[in-house]
């Protein structure tokens, strides 16, 4: 959602572009004033995404918002109570085509249900929503999205959960007034990824006390993270080092993913500070480097093809990875130094002689040998 002033268009413009491009499919934008709405008559037409009218208390500002041109409304069901006006705004979008998201907000629910239910309870929430879709359906409005954010995070998913078991329509998640980072995300992760993960949900937005920007792609890391979305951008994966690291783990995956990220490379790369493991461990990366005695490791899909001097570590990764996303993985294995494996192999081996073997293969294999055989 975007954050500026909606009657600056220009402004409100440039941050849907923003947001656009950091992975957003849809932008939310407040109608809150009749300059709001003039300003939303300019956007819809430049903006490079859907945009949807953000609605409270004045349903006729929903009514010039759907004039402007928007691709659907925000109506929240706590400050627009009126069910003549909600038909009125329901008329009109069916006449248009356009959907209605059912915002239900624990913080503005409606004061009749708090008292009934004695707090924002998710049952409290979903009646609200119940009341809405019937408001809706009585007109013969169906083009229906439902929400119940809360910024607790248990009530939250129970909402959710409860409202997924009562109505089919699509559901938009969000845990509401989630705060900055890093909290904000935790929080916004912990209860979206869990219902996402459970087959519920069909749209999300993050709720942070941040740069919108931040909330999109965060969003759009998650969808990738949980395989739901074709991956758009990095994916950097990194051990979170020990005393076996042969670099600074931290400031190595910090210089690359930086470096990664500038070059807009969308696939997974993997930064390991110990070459004894690391290879093995990130293998399923598309390419990687694992950290060895003074040199690196280059490695793609688990295979090294280059060992490099430790301080051209970040530069050889970088050039790697343009070099495998222009060309592909096998054309890549192809041109692997030659010795680089066994290189590798050596520098393991050296390594495993003066810190010990990690995960005990060679005494391990012994003990179990032994009790196998018995007496």
């Amino acid at each position: 959602m975007t954050t500026t002033k909606t009657a600056d268009v220009d402004g409100t413009l440039a941050q849907v572009y923003a947001l656009a491009g950091a992975g957003a499919d849809i932008v939310r934008i407040t109608c809150n004033d009749v300059e709001a709405a003039q300003g939303l008559a300019e956007i819809v037409p430049r903006s490079p995404v859907p945009i949807i009218a953000d609605i409270h208390y004045q349903y006729r500002l929903a009514l010039a918002s759907i004039e402007a041109g928007v691709q659907g409304l925000r109506l929240n069901p706590g400050n627009i109570r009126k069910e003549d006006q909600i038909k009125i705004v329901a008329r009109e979008a069916k006449d248009r085509g356009l959907p209605i998201r059912v915002g239900v907000n624990a913080g503005s629910l409606d004061r009749n249900l708090l008292e009934k239910h004695g707090s924002a309870s998710p049952q409290a929430l979903v009646e609200s929503a119940q009341t809405e879709i019937r408001y809706l359906e009585e007109v013969d409005f169906t083009d229906i999205k439902i929400s119940v954010k809360h910024s607790n995070i248990s009530s939250m998913v129970e909402s959710y959960r409860l409202l997924a078991d009562t109505i089919d329509y699509p559901l938009h998640l969000g845990v509401t007034e989630a705060g900055p980072p890093p909290a904000g995300l935790i929080k916004s992760v912990a209860g979206i990824a869990t219902l996402l993960n459970e087959g519920i949900g069909d749209t999300i937005r993050f709720s942070l006390t941040a740069d919108p920007v931040e909330e999109a792609k965060a969003g759009r890391q998650l969808l990738e993270f949980l395989g739901l979305r074709e991956r758009q951008g990095l994916d950097l994966i990194a051990c979170p080092s020990c005393g076996r690291a042969e670099v600074d783990v931290i400031e190595v995956a910090t210089a690359a993913q930086k470096a990664l990220e500038e070059a807009n490379l969308a696939i997974q790369v993997a930064v390991m500070g110990c070459v004894v493991n690391g290879p093995g461990e990130a293998r399923e990366a598309d390419i990687g480097i694992a950290a060895g005695r003074g040199r690196g490791h280059l490695f793609i899909k688990g295979r090294v093809v280059r060992v490099v001097p430790e301080d051209e570590m970040v530069d050889a990764l970088l050039d790697e990875a343009r070099k495998l996303v222009d060309e592909g993985v096998e054309a890549r294995l192809a041109h692997a130094e030659e010795n680089a494996e066994e290189i590798a192999a050596a520098d393991r081996r050296q390594l495993v002689e003066i810190q010990g073997d990690a995960n005990r293969a060679t005494e391990l294999r012994a003990q179990v040998a032994e009790i196998a055989k018995g007496d």
